[in-house]
């Protein structure tokens, strides 16, 4: 990184200039890039910083329509060697596989490219073995640095591979989705997919940056980007309540795709995301409290089949539940499950299964019991108590207000399997 740069950049992710979870106004604060390219017409973009220990500190871009020439410099600037593998999907490739390999390119640095199949049934160990087979086979070094250029899937695969690949080299992640850009990209969770349970092969290895444009999202499908906006939601229920209502107020702007109202929530999501990483970067117990409505979700992802449904429409299931739980047991009022109910269906995102669904009450058990967050055989939940934006992780619960909630939700499909039986004159 040259001298200017590193100037440019510490001055920018000084203590000064790190978030804050005060709100912030809309349109956001923003940072020129003048300095950093010489061009007329540089670019505004926030930085949010992830302040991590023993120097692995690393920051997120948050921009929109990078001209050519600064996005190649800050992008090259967190690449230590001279290879890069970027990994994408065959959705993604066709639309920004080449810019992003011209960026990256240089007399200096040769770039390799891989695309692998799309979607959350190939979030698996053996599509992940491709990688790390395209990284032997073009003799990728421990100085190399492999690119993210997709949505969770990619990110989190990536992050594995790198991890494990000659035990540990860079990545960058570039996310493509809503989903990716307010959560899975940020932090350093990287994994697969296991039969048995969602993620549960990976490995903790923070990225060198986080580069988002946000331009990516206008090609996102409607109902991606709603999956996305349930990682919003979700940051304001758990620990800042002025987001969650400010979402009340601005949710017909991001289904729109309002530039501004995007920004201003992807920005507050990482910032919100930041602070937690920070605090609790291994998940000791913080860092779990980001999981609300995701021991249910991901036991609904994997009781109906990876594919069936998207993780954010999973999730906003899952917390549908959770919310209800929480009320059963007098930890929240009914006004603020109602709220819940009211964001996530104006975010188009399902609460309830349908009919069809294979999920029952021991499916639920079942996969909940294999969850990250059970210890030592007891199963941990994060559930809403007290005002909005608290919320709490223990084991701790009443279990027979959880086995009512699953039934509660479960009702419409297992009467739906009941057989007909006609009687016979």
């Amino acid at each position: 990184m040259d001298a200017l740069l590193w100037s440019v950049m510490a001055l920018l992710m000084s203590p000064s200039h790190a978030f804050t979870i005060t709100p912030s106004p809309l349109p956001s604060s923003r940072r020129s890039a003048s300095q950093l390219a010489s061009t007329a017409e540089a670019t505004e973009y926030d930085i949010v910083k992830v302040d991590l220990a023993d120097g692995r500190d690393y920051p997120i871009y948050i921009g929109a329509g990078y001209n050519q020439e600064e996005a190649s410099t800050l992008l090259r600037s967190h690449v230590q060697g001279s290879r890069v593998l970027i990994i994408t999907n065959e959705r993604i490739a066709p639309m920004y596989l080449e810019k992003y390999t011209n960026l990256f390119h240089s007399d200096h640095t040769k770039v390799d490219t891989l695309v692998l199949p799309d979607g959350e049934q190939y979030k698996s160990m053996e599509i992940m073995g491709k990688i790390l087979d395209k990284a032997l086979e073009v003799g990728l070094d421990r100085k190399c640095t492999f690119v993210a250029l997709g949505g969770g899937v990619i990110g989190d695969m990536v992050g594995f591979a790198s991890a494990i690949y000659q035990r540990g080299v860079n990545f960058i992640q570039i996310p493509t989705t809503v989903m990716a850009m307010v959560d899975s990209s940020v932090g350093g969770k990287t994994g697969v997919n296991h039969p048995l349970g969602k993620n549960m092969v990976g490995a903790f290895h923070q990225p060198q940056c986080v580069f988002i444009d946000t331009d990516t999202l206008k090609s996102l499908p409607d109902r991606e980007l709603c999956s996305g906006i349930s990682e919003i939601i979700k940051y304001g229920l758990i620990r800042d309540a002025e987001f969650f209502e400010w979402q009340e107020g601005h949710m017909e702007d991001l289904l729109k795709r309002d530039a501004d109202a995007l920004r201003f929530a992807i920005k507050r999501s990482c910032e919100n995301k930041a602070a937690v990483v920070k605090a609790d970067e291994k998940e000791a117990g913080l860092r779990a409290t980001l999981n609300l409505g995701h021991t249910f979700g991901h036991a609904i992802e994997n009781g109906s089949g990876y594919g069936t449904w998207l993780h954010g429409e999973a999730v906003a299931i899952g917390t549908a539940m959770a919310a209800t739980m929480s009320a059963r047991m007098g930890w929240i009022d009914q006004d603020l499950v109602d709220r819940i109910y009211t964001i996530l269906k104006k975010a188009n995102l399902p609460v309830e299964l349908p009919v069809d669904s294979p999920m029952n009450r021991q499916t639920f058990l079942k996969l909940m019991s294999v969850d990250k967050k059970v210890e030592n055989g007891n199963l941990r939940l994060i559930l809403l108590k007290g005002p909005l934006g608290n919320c709490v992780f223990t084991g701790d619960f009443d279990e027979a207000a959880m086995i009512e909630t699953i039934d509660e939700f479960v009702a419409k499909c297992v009467e739906d399997r009941r057989p007909i039986i006609s009687s016979v004159e």
